[in-house]
């Protein structure tokens, strides 16, 4: 069985003109190679470890992951599909309610584990059934639904946690990545939020240095205290190089979180099982992007590519690391050069492994202040809500079909209320998990019972639409690819 390696040399190993293309199984010359695979890092850097600080988990060891997950897509895949393995935002809901519930780092990462596996799964059965499957158990009125509430639902962690630990920071923070997303083109709308996280922590220590402490509810505390926006102090003790530490309780009893094993809670897993629903549209979505532009017919690795990313989140989140995903930023820098080579992106795997053996790296991110992420969070956990309305909108969902308005209502409102079913004193179903299971399950007894007419109407139109590294970017127009991606850069 052939695992991709064996890349050929691409003409001369150079580029001959800009509308020279350079095929997954080719390569450029090594030095050329490395540096395209440098550029894979810095675009899929920002989110990678912006979504652990979000989750509570480590981004030193999602960076490290990341990289040994991409390796394992790339080798599952064949070489077939270019793909980095990013953090996935699908998550960030589910954990979040975990993390409401009292859950620690390690039922966090069990159930994110599972999810993982049923991912894997789910990719087999596609392999062998045919991708087609995938449309008429998830239509793109579920799947909006189910995108639109992971979203919507995190709204009261930016309100109770994040936001309110320092309201000025997040404002301006806020302000600042709406107008690096949309005043500016290209590379810098991309990176919007992972700037908005170096101005932020700027900020803050201006601050700190000019008007000094500030009292507030820092995140996971209970009563409000004087402190300084920014604490580095950790970054001057951390190593250099190292493998990242193991989770500890510090004396104040609050959790640090680094390595660890996983543990299981069926309340846990139940919370982020519907993420997997969002990560099976991404991913068809990336393989049909990628098949769009490299003129490839990658149907036939589809099962594939799902199973792949499965495995790479059970491998993350085997050590305590965060679920992974295909990222669309990496897809734009393909875009951008015509460069389609996996060899760049085995060579973006092996930077982002040394990045990850870095204790005083993950020191600094770990340091980034409760108020900048209050200011990121409030326009990202936005963005990926509205991303289940334009899956909607860029499929012709008809909501004046009562099979798609009634239940799909329903389940949104379960879903961003926090709504809960409490079967016994141990076990409930409650928000997004609830949410989910009422907007698929519901859609499919309407759809059972409904005349023959609405049920004609319900038919949705074409495409796989999808949440991307976070939710910033979709596939699903009726050409398969973004416009992102059609070479006028637009968002």
């Amino acid at each position: 069985m052939s695992l991709g390696l064996g890349w050929k040399l691409h003409g001369d190993g150079n580029l001959s003109g800009p509308d020279d293309v350079v095929a997954p199984d080719e390569r450029l010359g090594w030095g050329k190679t490395v540096g395209l695979g440098a550029q894979h890092v810095v675009a899929m850097f920002g989110a990678t470890f912006v979504f652990p600080l979000i989750m509570g988990l480590n981004p030193q060891l999602a960076i490290m992951m990341s990289g040994i997950a991409t390796i394992a897509f790339l080798l599952i895949v064949q070489g077939k599909v270019p793909s980095y393995l990013g953090t996935s935002a699908s998550f960030v809901g589910g954990v979040a309610a975990i993390r409401a519930q009292g859950g620690e780092s390690k039922e966090v990462t069990g159930a994110i584990l599972v999810a993982g596996l049923v991912l894997a799964l789910v990719g087999l059965l596609i392999h062998f059934l045919g991708s087609g499957v995938l449309h008429k158990v998830l239509p793109p009125v579920v799947t909006g639904a189910v995108v639109m509430l992971i979203g919507f639902n995190l709204a009261p962690v930016v309100a109770n946690i994040y936001w309110p630990q320092d309201q000025w920071v997040a404002f301006f923070v806020m302000v600042f990545t709406i107008v690096c997303a949309v005043a500016f083109r290209g590379f810098i709308s991309r990176i919007a939020i992972f700037l908005a996280l170096i101005f932020g922590t700027v900020l803050s220590w201006v601050l700190d240095k000019t008007v000094g402490e500030i009292t507030s509810v820092l995140g996971g505390a209970t009563e409000a205290t004087s402190h300084f926006r920014t604490n580095f102090s950790g970054v001057k003790d951390a190593a250099l190089f190292g493998f990242p530490s193991q989770t500890t309780v510090a004396a104040d009893g609050k959790e640090v979180v680094g390595w660890h094993t996983p543990s299981f809670s069926m309340a846990a897993i139940l919370l982020v099982l519907p993420a997997v629903i969002a990560l099976i549209a991404e991913n068809t979505g990336h393989v049909k992007a990628v098949a769009e532009m490299t003129g490839h017919d990658l149907d036939p690795v589809m099962g594939r590519a799902i199973a792949a990313d499965g495995v790479g989140t059970v491998l993350a989140s085997a050590v305590g690391g965060s679920p992974t995903t295909t990222y669309a930023e990496n897809i734009g820098v393909m875009a951008a050069t015509r460069v389609y080579s996996t060899a760049a992106y085995y060579v973006a795997a092996v930077v982002a492994i040394i990045f990850g053996l870095s204790p005083k790296f993950g020191a600094l991110v770990a340091s980034v202040p409760g108020g900048v992420l209050g200011g990121i969070t409030v326009v990202l956990y936005g963005m990926i809500g509205l991303l289940g309305a334009k899956i909607w909108k860029e499929n012709g969902v008809d909501f004046g079909n009562p099979i798609n308005l009634v239940p799909i209502a329903a389940g949104i409102i379960m879903g961003v209320g926090d709504v809960k079913l409490k079967f016994t004193d141990n076990f409930s179903l409650t928000g997004i998990a609830l949410g989910t299971i009422v907007a698929v399950g519901g859609y499919h007894l309407a759809k059972a019972l409904a005349p023959r007419e609405l049920r004609d109407r319900a038919a949705a139109g074409p495409g796989g639409t999808v949440l991307t590294v976070g939710g910033t970017d979709t596939y699903g127009d009726s050409d398969g690819v973004d416009d992102l991606y059609q070479g006028d850069d637009r968002r």
